[in-house]
């Protein structure tokens, strides 16, 4: 029986068009450039390797998002993925992490039986960090995040990992079935084949809320707890003052006199 990753990936907006909706405060993804959340293809590379380790393995990429989400997957089936699962229905959409959570979990759920769960930290689109370990919880599997190297038994019954610390890492074995959250620091992902590319039989699924049977109190705009109170494009910074002094003593009394303008001191 093959050895069955699931990877969790997300598309997101290309940081350099994002654009919000004025009423609802959620970003506009229809038409905007859009790319392979930077975290999640960390994530997809680490399944990847697992797969050229052994012969069996399964990689599955499954995603929620808009029909153009699609073409992520394609891109992730060209990196060596073996399928992808898009979920898209207006119903799930505007979804915060905890209604994202409960959309994949059920789609998860769908799929059936798996070894393993990958994901990416967080999403660039909004840094929560949340989805992945809400996941985990609502599955009842053990969970590491920050995950910045990754071992597997040769019986693939457990994993070895280091989760990255803010003054260093801790070393921890977990059991499998699991779900890790990737980092950058894992590993470099991989460019898309050129037989990847150009391979038409491309396995893509795609389920709507009837397909996942999700509660459809629990996901959507709506159903999401988190509300936004504002959100805006930060203003560019002031440029740079250059400061003159005859002597370290005159440059540090012309300091101290802008900064007092500025109410810092």
């Amino acid at each position: 029986m093959a050895f069955k990753v699931l990877v969790c990936a997300k598309q997101v907006p290309d940081t350099n068009e994002i654009r919000i909706n004025p009423e609802t405060g959620t970003l506009i993804r229809d038409g905007v450039p859009s790319i392979l959340n930077p975290d999640d293809a960390n994530a997809l590379e680490e399944a990847l390797k697992i797969k050229d380790k052994f012969d069996d393995v399964h990689v599955t990429v499954i995603t929620m998002g808009p029909p153009q989400a699609e073409a992520m997957l394609f891109e992730c089936i060209a990196m060596g993925a073996d399928e992808g699962i898009l979920v898209s229905d207006r119903a799930v959409g505007g979804s915060d992490t905890w209604a994202t959570s409960n959309a994949i979990t059920a789609a998860i759920k769908k799929y059936g039986e798996f070894d393993m769960i990958f994901a990416g930290r967080q999403a660039i689109d909004g840094d929560t960090a949340q989805v992945g370990p809400q996941i985990a919880e609502k599955l009842d599997l053990p969970q590491v995040t920050y995950v910045q190297k990754f071992e597997i038994s040769d019986d693939r019954k457990k994993v070895t990992v280091e989760r990255q610390l803010e003054d260093g890492y801790e070393v921890i074995e977990i059991a499998l079935p699991c779900m890790l959250t990737a980092i950058k620091e894992l590993n470099t992902p991989r460019y898309m084949s050129i037989s990847g590319i150009f391979n038409p039989e491309k396995d893509i699924k795609v389920w709507n809320a009837a397909d996942i049977e999700v509660d459809l109190t629990t996901v959507g705009l709506k159903a999401s707890p988190t509300n936004v109170f504002r959100s805006f494009t930060p203003k560019p910074k002031g440029k740079g003052v250059m400061l003159d002094g005859d002597s370290e003593k005159d440059l540090a009394k012309n300091l101290l006199i802008n900064l007092k303008k500025k109410h810092v001191i």
